[in-house]
């Protein structure tokens, strides 16, 4: 006689229950060869269901040794047991447990799925076994649309898909009526004549009396064994699909692809609970890109000011920084400095300045206005555009010229309608002055918008309207390409030379830019912090409803497990269902930041939402990384489900 195909020996199963444990099986010892058909009878309660779940590797003994074709199985890991029952067992149960949304086809394929079965080849194999069992018409049916008998036999070709050369079949008939038991029964010696090892657990002896062997059980023991009948040797071996599983990316790609099915139908099956989960997401993941966004048109629009009057500016003021209460004593920014200055070759341009306030008349009217005294250069260094007339020139600055330029709210305040300012003579208190231009309206960081400003020649400031030698400060701008910190060093080494000590500060507006630009970037920063606190309750919500979801699909995580799902997969399916879910929250949260910054104009004209592609792949990633650290406990708990306990829920 050969080796046993299974065999026990001293197994016993312990169910702790209360102060008294449940024995359901005590020390049975049973030895079944390659190609038996078996039958197993007994009481409810005899333990005949506890001895079929142990020996398809569904469930562990408590005690004893079990082997399998001569492999002791309990030092095997979980996913080497479902490696055993993937490719050496195939179950047949009476309420067939098959998967509901999943076509009669696309059921019998699923064991070959997780041994990393190519698609051709089980597409083939699932077509060959329904087309034997009569259900070739029937392929893309689903459990609903098949007869009881039918769907038993969807149930054997999937027992039957990766050679299932052990067939557990528990009460294969009793949910079926005379005739289509009488079939399966057939079928059955059928698949025994092939040389497949049956063992039947029933309690109906008509049934039982198809088998070779009749095993008894009473309170989970043997007691009566007819005893084994000599096995044909001529049977021909079962036919199988090649079980050397695959570990390739084509197989972890088709694992994969089923539970992106998987997890598409569960989403799908309950519209309004995933659109809820996703919520929180949508809602985290439009602040943050929106927050980013106006975040980003901030800095840009203050950018663009500084960029309009050029970012290689850079003042030069008296006393040793802001705020410094001795700087208006210090009478050192001389006119000669502001000329040595103008033949540094580092120096595009340059303008001195020295204000006051007046009072500008122009006939009946009369305004109070900032008088600012500068050079011709004055309006490219500060990057003014005009509107009407001209700057004033070179000789005029020199000849202490009365012309004066005014800004566009001077204009539209002593000039209003369409009545042009160039030409016209103001008083700048009792000082006659011609208007020879104006310039474009502008907003800058340095200024109010509704202020009035006029500039007159320097010369002209200090001699007939001020009285004042020195000035209040002087700009330069740069040359293009030229480096701004090497030339703010430079010009600072040499008014130090022409004063004998620095009794003078610079700013540049490069500083200025990198500052704003530091400001702006912690601000979004502080903002988005603040709006990822939502992406976080976001992602709670999502973790208890996969743990719902866990909970109401044990009954097909137990199916799954029992035709040979990894713990992998079982993890995998759910965790992708939790990063399924958060992505696309994510991606409909983008849309709505999106149709944020479309309405956002209709209130805000100043500032323009920019969006950014790091901002939107950050949001991907987010929404990625939720669904994964959120999903990982529900996908966790699904994946060490007892398989038993998990078939045994509804």
């Amino acid at each position: 006689m050969s080796a046993p195909l299974l065999e026990l020996d001293r197994i016993s199963r312990i169910y702790p229950t209360g102060d008294v444990p449940f024995r359901a099986l005590d020390a049975i010892s049973l030895k079944i060869h390659a190609g038996e058909m078996v039958a197993i009878i007994g009481p409810s309660g005899s333990g005949k269901s506890t001895l079929m779940n142990i020996l398809g590797c569904l469930d562990t003994p408590s005690a004893g040794d079990y082997h399998v074709a001569g492999q002791a199985t309990a030092a095997l890991e979980p996913d080497a047991l479902a490696r055993l029952r993937r490719n050496h067992f195939g179950f047949i149960f009476q309420r067939y447990h098959l998967l509901p949304h999943l076509d009669a086809a696309h059921n019998v394929q699923i064991p070959a799925i997780y041994a990393g079965t190519s698609t051709a080849v089980r597409h083939a194999r699932s077509h060959e076994l329904l087309t034997r069992l009569g259900l070739q018409d029937r392929l893309r049916h689903r459990p609903s649309q098949l007869s009881g008998g039918q769907q038993q036999r969807v149930s054997v070709a999937r027992a039957l898909m990766n050679g299932g050369q052990v067939i557990l079949a528990d009460e294969p008939t009793g949910a079926l009526d005379s005739k289509s038991g009488e079939e399966m029964m057939a079928l059955l010696k059928e698949l025994h004549h092939n040389g497949h090892a049956i063992v039947l657990v029933t309690h109906d002896s008509k049934v039982a009396a198809h088998a070779d062997r009749i095993i008894e059980m009473c309170d989970g023991k043997i007691v009566a064994d007819s005893g084994q009948r000599a096995v044909e040797t001529d049977k021909q071996q079962p036919s199988a699909i090649n079980t050397q599983e695959s570990h390739t990316w084509r197989a972890l790609a088709g694992r994969t692809l089923e539970a992106l099915r998987m997890a598409g139908f569960a989403m799908a099956s309950h519209r309004l609970r995933t659109l809820l989960t996703m919520l929180g997401i949508i809602i985290g993941i439009a602040a943050v890109v929106s927050v980013v966004a106006l975040g980003q048109g901030a800095q840009k629009k203050i950018i663009s000011d500084i960029n309009s009057m050029g970012t290689n500016i850079i003042s030069i003021m008296p006393g040793k920084g802001w705020g410094d209460s001795r700087a208006s004593a210090i009478e050192t920014l001389m006119p000669a400095d502001f000329e040595a200055l103008r033949q540094e070759d580092y120096i595009d341009s340059a303008s001195p300045s020295l204000s006051t306030s007046v009072l500008l008349r122009y006939r009946n009217l009369t305004v109070s206005a900032s008088i600012t005294g500068v050079s011709q250069d004055y309006f490219r260094v500060r990057g003014y555009e005009m509107a009407q007339g001209r700057i004033f020139t070179d000789t005029e600055v020199r000849q202490l010229a009365q012309a004066v330029v005014i800004d566009a709210n001077t204009a539209d305040t002593l000039f209003p309608g369409d009545i042009s300012p160039v030409g016209k003579v103001l008083l700048l208190n009792s000082l006659p002055c011609r208007i020879i231009g104006v310039t474009a309206e502008k907003d800058t960081p340095f200024g109010i918008r509704d202020s009035l400003n006029a500039w007159l020649p320097y010369t002209s400031a200090m001699s007939r309207l001020i009285g004042q030698r020195y000035f209040n400060s002087i700009t330069v701008r740069v040359v293009d390409g030229y480096d701004n910190d090497t030339a703010e060093n430079n010009l600072t080494q040499l008014l130090i030379r022409r004063h004998g000590s620095k009794d003078f500060y610079t700013s540049s507006s490069d500083t200025i830019l990198k500052t704003i630009n530091k400001a702006t970037s912690t601000m979004t920063l502080l903002i988005a912090a603040i709006a990822v606190i939502s992406l976080i309750v976001g992602g709670i919500g999502v973790m208890n409803i996969m743990l719902v979801s866990v909970s109401e699909r044990t009954h097909e995580i137990g199916i799954r497990m029992a035709v040979g799902a990894r713990q992998s997969d079982i993890m995998q399916q759910f965790l992708i269902e939790a990063v399924l879910v958060c992505l696309m929250g994510g991606a409909l949260g983008i849309g709505l930041s999106y149709l944020v910054s479309l309405v956002f104009p209709l209130f805000v004209t100043s500032i323009t939402m920019q969006f950014t592609s790091w901002s939107i792949i950050s949001a991907v990633s987010c929404s990625t990384l939720i669904g994964v650290s959120f999903g990982f406990l529900p996908a966790r708990n699904a994946a060490r489900l007892n398989p038993v306990e998990a078939l045994s829920r509804d």
